[in-house]
């Protein structure tokens, strides 16, 4: 497996599906009515970052990340993971 086809992996099959389960859950408070002001802000935020990813996966397929960069990106999503994980 190529670093490329790593990094395709993981945002496909893991950031991706996380964060559209994040996506959800917001949804589900804001339906419950047990939001706060910080939560529709914060839903708006995973949005983008839904985004981000996807626009990368799309710069991914067409080959425009090399190696070094698709290892920086799988360094800080797994950094990412771990601070989420420790809080």
């Amino acid at each position: 497996m190529t670093i490329q086809e790593e990094l395709e992996d993981l945002i496909k099959n893991e950031v991706l599906v996380e964060i559209e389960d994040y996506i959800d859950e917001l949804f589900e408070i804001i339906a419950a009515k047990k939001d706060d002001e910080n939560t529709k802000e914060e839903l708006k935020q995973v949005q983008e970052m839904k985004k981000d990813f996807e626009e990368m996966l799309a710069d991914l397929i067409h080959g425009d990340i090399d190696d070094e960069e698709c290892r920086e990106i799988i360094e800080e999503i797994h950094e990412m993971r771990k601070e989420d994980l420790e809080d």
